[in-house]
């Protein structure tokens, strides 16, 4: 476990971007390409932002930009993962239009999954997607993705994408399944604000109950996990060192 403590949410999404360009790097010399999930929310705003000051730091052509979940909302609309990265740092770089793959959550929820799994299937078409980083964030209630706490996401095995329905949100949402995320080489959390630290004590410390907590089913078999959380996030948690 892997538990990096950064005081501030500035302080951490430096780290997190200095994560980013280390691995990029380092998959673009060894296998001539970055594959990279990014996630939605508050604190990813804060990491992409920081990103957009690395827009010279990388060979963009060789960056391939894909997301962990989205809601059924139109590209342009204020809701969407995709707006969100496409105006904090994706119109900074000098990147490929086809080297970003967004969910297309204007579309059924069905098609829409069945869609970016096809784009995943040519982008990996002799394996289960193998990505270098994958972002993820953790909710209130332990949901990470659209993987939320009692979704039949949740038994999902086969497919590398589907539409999640959220009963008590009243919606649909499209999302990576629990076998993606965790073929990843390294997936890495990102964790702020007090409202999070009981979801973030349960899914490192609390038993083990992916039903009622999905985060927990998030331990890569062949990679690492980094856990990024600042003060108010870790403040359940003991002050003990935590990388181990």
């Amino acid at each position: 476990m892997d538990i990096q403590r950064y005081p501030t949410l500035d302080s951490l999404a430096a780290a997190a971007g200095e994560l980013f360009v280390e691995l990029a790097n380092d998959a673009i010399t060894k296998r001539g390409l970055f594959h990279v999930v990014l996630s939605g929310g508050s604190t990813p705003r804060a990491v992409h932002i920081g990103l957009a000051q690395h827009a010279y730091d990388l060979n963009w052509s060789k960056v391939h930009l894909w997301f962990g979940d989205e809601r059924c909302v139109p590209p342009d609309h204020d809701d969407s993962n995709y707006k969100m990265a496409r105006d904090t740092f994706l119109d900074a770089l000098d990147i490929p239009v086809h080297n970003i793959h967004p969910m297309r959550g204007e579309f059924r929820p069905e098609v829409a999954a069945d869609l970016y799994e096809v784009d995943l299937r040519n982008a990996f078409p002799d394996e289960l997607p193998r990505f270098d980083l994958i972002f993820l964030g953790l909710g209130e209630d332990g949901h990470t993705a659209s993987l939320f706490p009692q979704t039949v996401a949740l038994n999902e095995s086969e497919r590398w994408v589907v539409a999640n329905h959220v009963a008590h949100l009243g919606v649909w949402r499209i999302t990576l399944t629990a076998p993606v995320l965790n073929h990843a080489r390294v997936v890495a959390f990102l964790v702020t604000g007090e409202k999070k630290a009981d979801a973030l004590y349960t899914v490192l410390h609390g038993d083990y109950q992916p039903n009622d907590t999905p985060a927990q089913m998030i331990h890569p078999t062949a990679g690492r996990v980094v856990w990024l959380v600042d003060a108010a996030a870790a403040q359940k948690l003991s002050d003990e060192p935590d990388t181990e």
